[in-house]
Protein backbone atom coordinates (compact mmCIF):
# COMPACT_ATOMS: atom_id res chain seq x y z
CA UNK A 1 0.00 0.00 0.00
CA UNK A 2 1.45 3.37 -0.66
CA UNK A 3 0.96 5.80 2.13
CA UNK A 4 0.81 9.86 1.80
CA UNK A 5 1.75 12.21 4.93
CA UNK A 6 1.04 15.90 4.01
CA UNK A 7 2.73 18.14 7.11
CA UNK A 8 5.99 16.62 8.83
CA UNK A 9 5.95 17.71 12.27
CA UNK A 10 5.35 16.02 15.48
CA UNK A 11 2.48 13.94 14.49
CA UNK A 12 2.89 13.55 10.79
CA UNK A 13 6.85 12.52 10.97
CA UNK A 14 5.75 10.29 14.07
CA UNK A 15 3.31 8.56 11.71
CA UNK A 16 5.97 7.91 8.66
CA UNK A 17 8.33 6.81 10.85
CA UNK A 18 6.16 4.12 12.65
CA UNK A 19 4.25 3.48 8.89
CA UNK A 20 8.25 2.67 7.54
CA UNK A 21 9.01 0.95 11.00
CA UNK A 22 5.70 -1.33 11.65
CA UNK A 23 4.61 -2.43 8.03
CA UNK A 24 5.54 -2.91 4.60
CA UNK A 25 3.65 0.29 3.30
CA UNK A 26 5.85 2.57 0.65
CA UNK A 27 5.51 6.29 2.57
CA UNK A 28 5.29 9.42 0.44
CA UNK A 29 5.93 12.25 2.66
CA UNK A 30 5.83 16.14 1.95
CA UNK A 31 6.57 19.56 3.78
CA UNK A 32 6.81 23.11 2.25
CA UNK A 33 9.58 23.71 5.20
CA UNK A 34 12.76 21.78 2.81
CA UNK A 35 14.38 21.47 6.25
CA UNK A 36 11.68 19.52 7.81
CA UNK A 37 12.02 17.26 4.07
CA UNK A 38 15.61 16.77 5.02
CA UNK A 39 15.36 15.61 8.09
CA UNK A 40 12.27 13.45 7.44
CA UNK A 41 14.70 12.03 4.87
CA UNK A 42 17.46 11.28 7.26
CA UNK A 43 14.80 10.04 10.53
CA UNK A 44 13.01 7.77 8.04
CA UNK A 45 10.07 9.17 7.95
CA UNK A 46 9.34 8.79 4.31
CA UNK A 47 10.59 6.79 1.19
CA UNK A 48 9.92 9.48 -1.36
CA UNK A 49 9.21 12.53 -1.70
CA UNK A 50 4.54 13.41 -2.26
CA UNK A 51 4.29 15.42 -4.93
CA UNK A 52 0.93 16.73 -7.54
CA UNK A 53 2.23 13.86 -10.14
CA UNK A 54 2.97 10.57 -7.76
CA UNK A 55 -0.43 11.84 -5.67
CA UNK A 56 -2.63 10.01 -7.80
CA UNK A 57 -1.16 6.85 -6.89
CA UNK A 58 -1.62 7.19 -3.02
CA UNK A 59 -4.01 4.38 -1.59
CA UNK A 60 -4.31 6.32 1.75
CA UNK A 61 -3.49 10.12 1.88
CA UNK A 62 -2.95 12.33 5.79
CA UNK A 63 -3.10 15.19 6.08
CA UNK A 64 -1.48 16.57 9.50
CA UNK A 65 -1.52 20.35 9.30
CA UNK A 66 -3.49 22.59 11.26
CA UNK A 67 -6.35 23.85 10.99
CA UNK A 68 -6.65 26.72 8.29
CA UNK A 69 -4.02 25.23 6.40
CA UNK A 70 -5.93 22.28 6.19
CA UNK A 71 -8.33 23.41 4.49
CA UNK A 72 -6.45 25.19 2.03
CA UNK A 73 -4.44 21.20 1.00
CA UNK A 74 -7.53 19.53 1.01
CA UNK A 75 -9.07 21.34 -2.17
CA UNK A 76 -5.49 21.13 -3.62
CA UNK A 77 -4.95 17.73 -3.37
CA UNK A 78 -8.40 16.12 -3.54
CA UNK A 79 -8.80 16.58 -7.28
CA UNK A 80 -5.74 14.43 -7.68
CA UNK A 81 -6.04 11.55 -6.13
CA UNK A 82 -7.67 8.39 -7.37
CA UNK A 83 -11.39 6.34 -7.21
CA UNK A 84 -11.07 4.54 -4.08
CA UNK A 85 -7.90 6.46 -1.92
CA UNK A 86 -8.81 6.76 1.87
CA UNK A 87 -8.29 10.63 2.93
CA UNK A 88 -7.18 11.69 6.18
CA UNK A 89 -6.72 14.15 8.68
CA UNK A 90 -5.28 14.80 12.14
CA UNK A 91 -6.81 17.67 13.69
CA UNK A 92 -7.70 18.03 17.65
CA UNK A 93 -10.85 19.27 16.34
CA UNK A 94 -13.19 17.84 14.40
CA UNK A 95 -16.21 19.92 13.01
CA UNK A 96 -14.41 22.19 10.64
CA UNK A 97 -12.66 19.37 8.65
CA UNK A 98 -15.86 17.36 8.61
CA UNK A 99 -17.94 19.71 7.56
CA UNK A 100 -14.99 20.44 4.54
CA UNK A 101 -15.18 16.38 4.37
CA UNK A 102 -18.97 16.51 4.10
CA UNK A 103 -18.92 19.08 1.10
CA UNK A 104 -15.37 17.61 -0.64
CA UNK A 105 -17.11 13.99 -0.38
CA UNK A 106 -20.12 15.49 -2.55
CA UNK A 107 -17.41 16.75 -5.39
CA UNK A 108 -15.71 13.78 -5.39
CA UNK A 109 -17.58 10.55 -4.74
CA UNK A 110 -15.07 8.39 -5.77
CA UNK A 111 -13.07 9.12 -2.38
CA UNK A 112 -13.51 8.06 0.96
CA UNK A 113 -12.71 10.37 3.84
CA UNK A 114 -11.93 9.82 7.16
CA UNK A 115 -11.37 12.44 9.83
CA UNK A 116 -9.06 11.14 12.95
CA UNK A 117 -7.60 12.34 16.15
CA UNK A 118 -3.95 10.43 17.19
CA UNK A 119 -4.21 10.77 21.00
CA UNK A 120 -0.74 11.07 21.46
CA UNK A 121 2.01 13.84 22.02
CA UNK A 122 4.66 15.86 23.44
CA UNK A 123 5.02 18.99 24.75
CA UNK A 124 7.79 19.53 22.16
CA UNK A 125 7.16 20.16 18.30
CA UNK A 126 8.69 19.51 14.84
CA UNK A 127 9.75 16.77 13.39
CA UNK A 128 13.23 16.68 15.31
CA UNK A 129 11.08 15.20 17.71
CA UNK A 130 8.99 12.64 16.29
CA UNK A 131 9.13 9.09 16.95
CA UNK A 132 8.13 5.63 15.95
CA UNK A 133 6.94 4.86 19.03
CA UNK A 134 4.82 7.94 19.81
CA UNK A 135 1.35 5.84 19.42
CA UNK A 136 1.93 2.75 21.67
CA UNK A 137 -0.56 2.42 23.37
CA UNK A 138 -2.24 5.97 22.61
CA UNK A 139 -6.02 5.71 21.37
CA UNK A 140 -6.71 6.82 17.79
CA UNK A 141 -10.16 8.37 17.31
CA UNK A 142 -12.21 8.02 13.94
CA UNK A 143 -14.76 10.06 12.79
CA UNK A 144 -16.24 8.75 9.23
CA UNK A 145 -17.50 11.33 7.19
CA UNK A 146 -17.84 9.34 4.00
CA UNK A 147 -17.03 5.26 4.19
CA UNK A 148 -18.53 1.55 4.54
CA UNK A 149 -17.72 -0.12 7.22
CA UNK A 150 -14.99 -2.35 5.32
CA UNK A 151 -12.59 0.86 4.61
CA UNK A 152 -13.39 1.99 8.36
CA UNK A 153 -12.12 -1.51 9.73
CA UNK A 154 -9.03 -0.77 7.22
CA UNK A 155 -8.16 2.13 9.12
CA UNK A 156 -8.80 0.62 12.22
CA UNK A 157 -6.91 -2.19 11.84
CA UNK A 158 -3.98 -0.03 10.16
CA UNK A 159 -4.21 2.13 13.50
CA UNK A 160 -3.43 -0.85 15.47
CA UNK A 161 -0.70 -2.30 13.59
CA UNK A 162 1.24 1.13 14.11
CA UNK A 163 0.79 0.99 18.06
CA UNK A 164 -2.18 1.95 18.66
CA UNK A 165 -4.17 -0.13 21.46
CA UNK A 166 -7.39 1.45 21.48
CA UNK A 167 -9.33 2.93 18.62
CA UNK A 168 -13.14 4.61 19.24
CA UNK A 169 -15.45 5.60 16.95
CA UNK A 170 -16.87 9.08 17.29
CA UNK A 171 -19.20 12.14 15.91
CA UNK A 172 -17.27 15.04 15.30
CA UNK A 173 -20.35 16.89 17.47
CA UNK A 174 -18.92 14.34 20.57
CA UNK A 175 -15.37 14.28 19.74
CA UNK A 176 -15.35 18.25 20.17
CA UNK A 177 -17.19 18.06 23.26
CA UNK A 178 -14.89 15.56 25.25
CA UNK A 179 -11.31 16.61 23.98
CA UNK A 180 -12.38 20.52 24.87
CA UNK A 181 -11.83 18.77 28.70
CA UNK A 182 -9.78 16.09 28.15
CA UNK A 183 -7.26 18.04 25.89
CA UNK A 184 -7.35 21.63 25.49
CA UNK A 185 -8.96 22.73 28.76
CA UNK A 186 -5.51 21.04 30.72
CA UNK A 187 -3.36 23.08 28.20
CA UNK A 188 -5.14 26.57 28.91
CA UNK A 189 -5.20 25.77 32.35
CA UNK A 190 -0.87 24.55 32.39
CA UNK A 191 -0.71 28.16 30.74
CA UNK A 192 -2.68 29.75 33.04
CA UNK A 193 -0.40 28.29 36.34
CA UNK A 194 2.80 29.24 35.23
CA UNK A 195 1.91 32.87 34.88
CA UNK A 196 1.74 33.11 38.34
CA UNK A 197 4.63 35.46 40.06
CA UNK A 198 5.31 33.14 42.19
CA UNK A 199 6.58 30.62 39.73
CA UNK A 200 10.08 32.12 39.04
CA UNK A 201 10.91 31.03 42.49
CA UNK A 202 10.14 26.96 41.93
CA UNK A 203 14.16 26.13 41.77
CA UNK A 204 14.56 23.76 44.93
CA UNK A 205 10.58 23.89 46.01
CA UNK A 206 9.02 21.83 43.07
CA UNK A 207 8.73 17.89 42.94
CA UNK A 208 6.05 16.21 40.75
CA UNK A 209 3.43 18.32 41.23
CA UNK A 210 4.83 21.02 39.59
CA UNK A 211 6.19 19.73 36.51
CA UNK A 212 3.17 17.71 35.85
CA UNK A 213 1.36 20.94 35.65
CA UNK A 214 3.77 22.73 34.13
CA UNK A 215 4.31 20.14 31.15
CA UNK A 216 2.06 20.97 28.38
CA UNK A 217 2.18 25.14 29.03
CA UNK A 218 5.19 24.46 26.75
CA UNK A 219 2.83 24.17 23.12
CA UNK A 220 2.42 25.75 19.83
CA UNK A 221 1.05 28.55 20.60
CA UNK A 222 0.08 29.38 16.99
CA UNK A 223 -1.38 25.86 16.45
CA UNK A 224 -3.56 25.80 20.17
CA UNK A 225 -5.03 29.30 19.13
CA UNK A 226 -6.33 28.15 16.33
CA UNK A 227 -7.59 24.73 18.08
CA UNK A 228 -8.90 26.55 20.82
CA UNK A 229 -10.67 29.29 18.90
CA UNK A 230 -12.05 26.79 16.52
CA UNK A 231 -13.47 24.89 19.91
CA UNK A 232 -14.63 28.03 21.59
CA UNK A 233 -18.56 27.26 22.71
CA UNK A 234 -17.62 24.04 24.20
CA UNK A 235 -14.07 25.33 25.85
CA UNK A 236 -15.32 28.33 27.71
CA UNK A 237 -18.04 26.23 29.20
CA UNK A 238 -15.78 23.73 30.37
CA UNK A 239 -13.77 27.03 31.72
CA UNK A 240 -16.91 27.70 33.15
CA UNK A 241 -17.19 24.61 34.94
CA UNK A 242 -13.88 25.18 36.35
CA UNK A 243 -14.51 28.77 37.99
CA UNK A 244 -17.34 27.50 39.11
CA UNK A 245 -15.49 24.55 41.43
CA UNK A 246 -12.63 26.65 42.15
CA UNK A 247 -14.71 29.10 43.94
CA UNK A 248 -16.27 26.66 46.36
CA UNK A 249 -12.63 25.78 47.29
CA UNK A 250 -11.65 29.68 47.26
CA UNK A 251 -15.03 29.98 49.53
CA UNK A 252 -14.22 27.24 51.70
CA UNK A 253 -10.74 28.89 52.44
CA UNK A 254 -12.31 32.38 52.71
CA UNK A 255 -14.26 30.91 55.58
CA UNK A 256 -11.67 28.84 57.09
CA UNK A 257 -13.89 25.84 56.46
CA UNK A 258 -12.14 22.79 57.51
CA UNK A 259 -15.19 20.59 56.80
CA UNK A 260 -15.76 21.55 53.71
CA UNK A 261 -12.06 21.42 52.21
CA UNK A 262 -12.30 18.30 53.22
CA UNK A 263 -15.28 17.15 51.57
CA UNK A 264 -14.37 19.10 48.39
CA UNK A 265 -11.03 17.35 48.18
CA UNK A 266 -12.29 13.94 48.82
CA UNK A 267 -14.90 14.36 45.79
CA UNK A 268 -12.24 15.05 43.74
CA UNK A 269 -10.33 12.14 45.18
CA UNK A 270 -13.19 9.72 44.51
CA UNK A 271 -13.86 11.14 40.90
CA UNK A 272 -9.95 10.33 39.95
CA UNK A 273 -9.97 7.05 41.69
CA UNK A 274 -13.04 6.48 39.40
CA UNK A 275 -11.42 7.54 36.40
CA UNK A 276 -8.42 4.99 36.80
CA UNK A 277 -10.58 2.52 37.53
CA UNK A 278 -12.60 2.40 34.10
CA UNK A 279 -9.19 2.93 32.88
CA UNK A 280 -7.98 -0.15 33.83
CA UNK A 281 -11.37 -2.02 33.14
CA UNK A 282 -11.33 -0.70 29.56
CA UNK A 283 -7.49 -1.75 29.43
CA UNK A 284 -8.80 -5.44 30.76
CA UNK A 285 -11.13 -5.56 28.06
Amino acid sequence: MKVGIIGLGLIGGSLGRAIVKKTDCTVYGFDIDNHAMVEGKLLNAYHHELNKENAKEMDMIFFSLYPEVLEQSLDEYCPLLKKGAIVLDCCGNKRRVVKQMQSLSKKYGHLDFISTHPMAGREFSGISHSTATLFDRASMILVPVKADLKRIKEVKDFSLELGFNNVVISTAENHDKIIAFTSQLAHLVSSSYIKSPTASEFMGFSAGSFRDMTRVARLSPEMWAQLTVDNADFLTGEIDNLINSLTEYKDALANKDKAKMKELLSDGNEKKLLSEKMRRNKNNE
